[in-house]
């Protein structure tokens, strides 16, 4: 069988077919051999049990099948090499045989590959007999696997090796415990087992054909997991305190990593890194964590690795206000910070994508854990703009996509856009978004708005709020809204109007400067706009005016406090700009709403002007018989409501009004 087996190693590569052949082929050599091994078990005969054990294991020493199928071929092996152990136990226990003596014995195996195996299972039973120090044979066994450097066989024997020892190790509070200097040989023995096993593991992707170059990385992703159980094994060291792994385990593990240059190892083993060990550990050696990630392969997907990295520490930051606290006292976000730029730096060609992703998690970290550092907030967001920088409206749809995740950040940890409005780098960072974009920026901001009813009380606010959202105030860099499907269109300068509502002051003077303020962005916004925009800041204004009844309606001039009057100059210029629509039964309709509150506020001469301008656009503009008889009706009662004329103008508009419904 083992010449069969022999013969099948000689063959060239073959398919998928030929695999399961291979496969089969060495199955039905472990159980022969296993079976021969059992029957020399049952009958106590150690030396024909060492000779079929070796034999199967020979099985293990092929090259034609690939991770997956070596896997299965391996536990098999795997299985019969446990019953060969409580065999040697149980032998060694009685005294039939020497531990000391099967050690030997079995490291006189034909073939390297079976001798270390069967070296490795009776090194188990050796430690458990407590004949030798645990650190001693550990040493012992990692040391001796170094005779197989083919990387599949060496990776699986040296998994074996770790599955086997891994209840063994000379920890505290096991039965093979010893001083501090065994904690620290027992650690030295995980971690080279784990350097030598990573080493065969990136050694496998420089072997082969270049063509099957990507076939082979599959194959090594299948494996990752062999690797990472050593770092898992670290983790569970009761010995390894934050000193021990802050001095020793961090530092080489690190090494390792970053001199493999291996860009699937160096993501797989940073992210291990990140999952296996305490959040505590990582907080308290940030710093040497953080000086990894600069130095490893560009082509490593750095920006997920330190996305789940700071994830996990701003969850660990919420467990405790004492945690918390610790936070402040590293520095956390300086560091991530300082990280960031320089992995960004090392990295010239890194796509915007990666460098915005980064930044967005990055603010997510800072939210989480500093949300009332705005200066924090606003660094991040400096940065980001750093980076983009000298580059046009970005064009990259999943940097776009995290560009608005970046700016939707801050709204959401807040709920005020007030708070954002503090962020001198938030417009900045916006002005890198496409026209589109800008848009739904823009009806993100006014859905905050709305959703928390956010009072926007001043006018340098609103001018800041309105160059955030000027995507739909106006026309960005000559676009038309033409092609803007006509519902969307509509819902967007409905989401303006809304907003214009919402904008409120008590003191009269500020809430003048605010009305100013819109008037001079919604006149900006192009006709199709104004009969969405000019109503709503119509109303707005008709507020003030109630709440100004009583004051003094002559005084004028650019400087004078808040009137009635002052407010209807504005209200006028506002109208009028209907005009280029044109919208006239719209502009009829705010005209005479105006002069109906120029009645209350005891403003003839305002009244009598604004009636003057209705009857103009009816008799200029509107030719639609029913909308002149909406019109002349909408006049009638308006007029029917007024009591500041006097009888001279009083008589005009009846007459005026007569006239026209004779035409």
């Amino acid at each position: 069988m083992a010449a069969a087996s022999a013969a099948v190693r000689m063959l060239p590569d073959g398919g998928a077919d030929d695999e399961e052949r291979w496969l089969a082929e060495g199955i039905a050599g472990v159980q022969q051999n296993a079976f021969y091994m059992h029957r020399a078990l049952d009958s106590n005969n150690l030396k024909d049990a060492l000779k079929y054990s070796a034999q199967m294991l020979s099985e293990l020493r092929t090259s034609r099948l690939s991770p997956h199928k070596y896997y299965e071929l391996y536990m098999r092996a795997f299985d019969e090499m446990r019953k060969l152990e409580m065999f040697f136990r149980e032998e060694t226990r009685r005294g039939s045989c020497s531990v000391v003596d099967l050690y030997e014995l079995v490291q006189h195996a034909g073939n390297v590959l079976p001798r270390l195996y069967l070296l490795c299972t009776v090194g188990s039973v050796y430690i458990k007999s407590k004949e030798a120090p645990a650190k001693d044979v550990l040493k012992d066994l990692v040391e001796m696997c170094r005779g197989i450097q083919h990387p599949l066989r060496g990776l699986f024997l040296r998994s074996y090796l770790s599955q086997i020892s891994r209840d063994k190790l000379p920890d505290i509070g096991s039965e093979y415990e010893g001083d501090a200097e065994s904690i620290n040989d027992a650690v030295e023995f995980v971690l080279q087992n784990f350097i030598e096993m990573n080493k065969l593991w990136v050694r496998m992707q420089h072997q082969g054909p270049v063509r099957e170059k990507e076939k082979r990385g599959k194959e090594r992703n299948e494996l990752r997991d062999l690797v990472g159980k050593n770092l898992h094994v670290l983790s569970q060291i009761e010995g390894v305190d934050l000193d021990m792994y802050k001095e020793t385990v961090l530092p080489r593990i690190l090494e390792q990593v970053v001199n493999c240059k291996d860009d699937l190892a160096q993501f797989y083993l940073m992210d291990c890194i990140i999952q296996v060990f305490p959040d505590e550990y990582h907080l308290q050696t940030l710093e040497t964590l953080l000086s990894a990630f600069p130095q490893l392969q560009p082509s490593v997907d750095i920006k997920t690795v330190l996305s789940q990295l700071m994830d996990r520490l701003s969850n660990y930051a919420a467990s405790s206000p004492e945690v918390l606290s610790e936070f402040l006292q590293v520095e956390a976000f300086a560091k991530f910070s300082n990280a960031i730029g320089k992995v960004i730096e090392a990295q010239p060609d890194m796509p915007v994508v990666g460098a915005v992703t980064l930044y967005v998690s990055l603010l997510t970290f800072t939210l989480r854990v500093h949300p009332d550092r705005l200066d924090y907030v606003d660094q991040v967001l400096g940065a980001c703009v750093k980076k983009l920088s000298g580059k046009a409206k970005l064009e990259d749809s999943r940097a776009t996509k995290q560009i608005v995740a970046l700016l939707s950040a801050p709204l959401e940890k807040y709920s005020n856009i007030v708070t954002a409005l503090e962020l001198s780098n938030y417009p900045r960072v916006m002005d890198y978004l496409d026209n589109a974009t800008t848009k739904v920026m823009a009806v993100v901001i006014i859905q905050s708005i709305m959703k928390n009813t956010t009072c926007i009380s001043t006018s340098d606010k609103i001018e800041a709020l309105f160059d955030l959202i000027k995507g739909l105030i106006k026309d960005m860099d000559g676009a038309q809204d033409d092609e803007l499907d006509e519902e969307d269109f509509k819902e967007e300068q409905n989401s303006v109007a809304r907003l214009i509502h919402m904008l409120y002051n008590d003191d009269h003077e500020e809430m003048l400067k605010i009305l100013c303020t819109v008037q001079k962005h919604i006149l900006l916004g192009g006709p199709k706009r104004l009969t969405f925009t000019v109503p709503s800041l119509v109303f707005s204004a008709l507020k003030l005016v109630r709440r100004l009844q009583g004051q003094d309606g002559d005084v004028t001039g650019e400087d004078v406090p808040a009137t009635p009057k002052k407010i209807f100059q504005i209200l006028h210029q506002t109208i009028e700009a209907l005009s280029c629509v044109p919208s006239p039964e719209l502009a009829l309709r705010l005209y005479l709403q105006c002069a109906e509150a120029a009645n209350d506020c005891d403003l003839e001469p305002v009244a009598y002007e604004f009636f003057t301008q209705a009857f103009i656009l009816y008799e200029e503009e509107i030719a639609d018989s029913k909308a002149q008889i909406t019109a002349i009706h909408l006049i009638i009662g308006t007029l029917q409501r007024m009591n500041i004329f006097g009888v001279e103008n009083r008589d005009t508009l009846t007459h005026k009004t007569t006239g026209v419904m004779n035409l």
